[in-house]
């Protein structure tokens, strides 16, 4: 038996591509932005990410998701500021390192 398509309209059809392009967006967005935030994590390094930070990351992201908004609706366009504000108020790699260097934490005097 051959299977018979049900006649469409062109505003259906219209409907389910736009569809689709927004599922593709979204997902090449959040990959977009979980390659980015990897690389400034890695980077910028905090040094407890295991700690509170990756979990309030995750269910910030899962509420989000939840909630039906794309990833950017949540971060907002500038990744680095996103990631900024993440770790404003965590010891970084690169907080250790300028204390390694300068003596004191903080400065930027050798």
């Amino acid at each position: 038996m051959a299977y018979a398509a049900k006649p469409s309209s062109a505003k259906t059809v219209a409907a389910a591509s736009a569809c689709r392009r927004t599922r593709l967006v979204r997902a090449t967005s959040r990959v977009i932005v979980y390659k980015e935030m990897q690389r400034y994590l890695f980077k910028v390094g905090p040094i407890d990410l295991a700690g509170p930070l990756l979990p309030g990351i995750v269910d910030f992201f899962e509420e989000g998701a939840a909630a039906g908004k794309g990833v950017l609706e949540l971060i907002g366009n500038d990744v680095a500021a996103f990631c900024d504000d993440l770790v404003k108020d965590t010891p970084t790699y690169a907080d250790a390192v300028q204390e390694s260097i300068s003596g004191r934490p903080g400065t930027d005097e050798r």
